[in-house]
């Protein structure tokens, strides 16, 4: 069961930390990734979030590629209904000219926000809607020039950046189908659709100069540490910042995790996080080696991309080195 592994880093901005640190912890996992063997090192566009550094998304991407050497870095994702597709294929197009056969731009079209902020940047109501020709025509500037071409991505021309769809919902699955792009499921905190969003992905694939068969990724939670019990300690952070979010309307820093987080939440919050955190793998190597084989056999899926959302970053580096370890027992 070889099936590489890649990392969605959060950026995560730590109770009693700052922007700089998330922004430097950031590089530093991703350094420890490249050389753990992970695939690929995603960020992702949220915004008005004060637990998340990496709202200028692209910024980051290019302050972590330019930290590591051969890991692939890119979005996870961009949403392209907050920007002209021109200005992202210019900043992904001189992304990929610094950093050659590296970049990913994966694509969404949420607003990484809440209503409010999504009017703060300019967002239409119906940009949503749009979502499908404004990845086409990114997709055009990304091609090689032809005679007459009155706009021009520059940098971005030629350069056929690989783009990926997102989703967290049928509809992604259904375009990316149709567009014949790899597909990346957001499984971390929208689990209800999975399995639908595969299957819908892969019988209406359609291949293309892009891609000739379906390419499905799907992202899970992991916290995994040297005891269960420390590592459940640490998906602790992820519970109290889920709900602080979900059920009670409180965008935070990352939560230092708790020791009981039964005594921190209610029944009913609970069952609420528990359910949009159902993709989660908590333990040690030996616990969660079982389950994520059984989560890949069940999907089918061509790669996973884990979470590190965890507070302290000598445990964020130690959970990655175990989920590597994971990987590599089950390839042999």
């Amino acid at each position: 069961m070889s099936v590489p592994f890649s990392i969605l880093d959060l950026c995560p901005v730590p109770a009693g930390a700052t922007v700089a640190d998330a922004l430097h912890h950031s590089v530093d996992l991703a350094r420890r990734a490249e050389s753990l063997g992970y695939r690929r090192f995603w960020l992702a566009e949220h915004h008005n979030m004060p637990g998340i550094a990496s709202a200028a998304t692209a910024v980051v991407i290019a302050h972590v590629a330019a930290g590591t050497s051969t890991i692939r870095v890119g979005s996870g994702g961009i949403m392209l209904p907050n920007h002209a597709p021109l200005i992202i294929a210019e900043q992904f197009g001189t992304l990929a000219a610094l950093h050659p056969n590296r970049i990913d731009l994966g694509l969404g079209r949420a607003p990484g926000t809440d209503a409010a902020t999504a009017m703060a940047l300019g967002r239409s109501p119906a940009a949503a809607d749009d979502f499908p020709r404004a990845v086409q025509q990114l997709q055009f500037y990304f091609r090689d020039p032809v005679p007459g071409q009155a706009v021009r991505a520059v940098p971005g021309a030629g350069l056929h950046v690989p783009i990926w769809i997102l989703g967290s919902s049928l509809f992604g699955a259904e375009l990316a189908a149709a567009l014949g792009l790899p597909y990346a499921f957001a499984a971390h905190f929208a689990p209800d659709e999975l399995m639908r969003a595969l299957h819908v992905y892969r019988s209406r694939f359609t291949p293309s100069a892009s891609l000739s068969r379906p390419w499905a990724m799907a992202s899970v939670n992991v916290a995994a540490a040297d005891t269960d019990a420390d590592a459940r300690r640490l998906f602790t952070s992820m519970q109290q910042a889920f709900t602080n979010i979900r059920t009670r309307g409180v965008a935070g820093p990352l939560p230092a995790p708790v020791d009981n987080i039964d005594r921190w939440w209610s029944p009913a919050e609970k069952a609420v996080v528990d359910q949009v955190l159902r993709y989660s793998f908590v333990g040690t190597a030996d616990s969660i080696t079982d389950p994520l084989r059984a989560f890949i056999e069940t999907t089918k899926v061509d790669e996973v991309m884990i979470t590190a959302h965890i507070h302290a970053q000598a445990a964020r580096l130690r959970s990655i080195e175990i989920a590597a370890a994971v990987r590599d027992r089950l390839a042999s």
